[in-house]
């Protein structure tokens, strides 16, 4: 993280959150400064560290270093969230055709995040909390990532593939999924040059997932470790709070590569889509094209030909 980046967040936690603001006590005495507690709260995020190990190191007693980083990753996610969590809209370049998603599984008992990330590693959805011992099917019964859409609140996709038009996008998943319109498989045992060559690819552009999840247990080891005393609520913000500024460290390095001022150029199209809920009989029609499995299966097919007639020769 740059320290350009990093006085931005702290600044803005300051501003959001009073607790964060230096103070002075009975006697005149200048408590702990801003930087200090978040310094405190982004040490354990980014080491996974055990609290009392930062008290030395900035002064900063234990039980306040566990106050700091509940503050910390509740003012980001209030904050940042509407922004960093949200979906793609028209002014993003997000290719749609490149999502995929993770879940985590190990033999330890286990909270699963379950994600959408595209090839830029920027993780569009996600949603923590379920238990590990819940399958990828129970996961995406209880996951709201096709709710917005349901309801008419997301950015229309309209494309054409192999002369067949269509109006959803898709996600890249493994072959645990069901065949829904919005999923687009590997195929299990490919036979022929064009189905080989687009299981290939499928799996390959799958991998963005995860690494896009490696690169974000690298930069906040917490995430990857025990979850040690921490309470859901807190463990729900430091999870969401992590992928936030994971996402706001992708749009820094961007942004320095390509001279992108933040201040001036993203908060000026930021949007928050409140549209009406439509009406149950079109929830219901959306509902059920999400669930289409001619659609899946006619997709399908429309990309193993485009594929193979674009890149089929490489």
């Amino acid at each position: 993280m740059s320290r350009r980046l990093f006085l931005r967040i702290a600044n803005a936690v300051e501003a959001h959150n009073p607790y964060f603001k230096q103070r002075t006590d009975a006697l005149g005495v200048l408590g702990l400064s801003c930087l200090q507690k978040v310094t405190a709260a982004h040490r354990i995020l980014a080491y996974g560290i055990p609290a009392d190990l930062t008290d030395e190191y900035l002064q900063i007693g234990e039980s306040t270093v566990i106050e700091s980083l509940r503050a910390f990753v509740k003012a980001i996610v209030e904050v940042f969230g509407d922004w960093y969590l949200r979906a793609p809209n028209e002014a993003d370049k997000c290719p749609i055709a490149w999502h995929g998603m993770y879940t985590g599984h190990c033999r330890e008992p286990t909270i699963i995040l379950e994600a959408v990330a595209s090839q830029d590693l920027w993780i569009w959805h996600a949603f923590f909390g379920m238990p590990g011992s819940l399958n990828d099917i129970n996961v995406l019964d209880r996951s709201p990532i096709f709710a917005a859409f349901a309801e008419g609140r997301t950015a229309p996709v309209n494309y054409t593939i192999n002369g067949h038009e269509y109006t959803m996008g898709y996600y890249l998943a493994d072959e645990i999924y069901p065949n829904w319109s919005t999923f687009v498989k590997t195929i299990p045992r490919p036979l022929g040059a064009k189905r080989k060559y687009f299981a290939s690819k499928q799996e390959s552009a799958r991998k963005d997932v995860e690494r896009a999840f490696g690169v974000l247990q690298s930069r906040f080891a917490i995430v990857r470790g025990p979850v040690r005393y921490w309470d859901e609520e807190t463990l729900a913000n430091i999870m969401k709070a992590c992928i936030i500024m994971h996402n706001m460290i992708i749009e820094d390095e961007g942004a320095m590569n390509l001279g992108f001022d933040h201040e001036r150029e993203v908060n000026s199209f930021i949007s928050v889509s409140h549209g009406e809920i439509p009406e149950l009989h079109d929830f219901l029609q959306t509902h059920n094209r999400i669930r289409d499995r001619a659609t899946s299966s006619q997709l399908q097919e429309d990309l193993v030909e485009h594929l193979w007639e674009q890149y089929g020769n490489e």
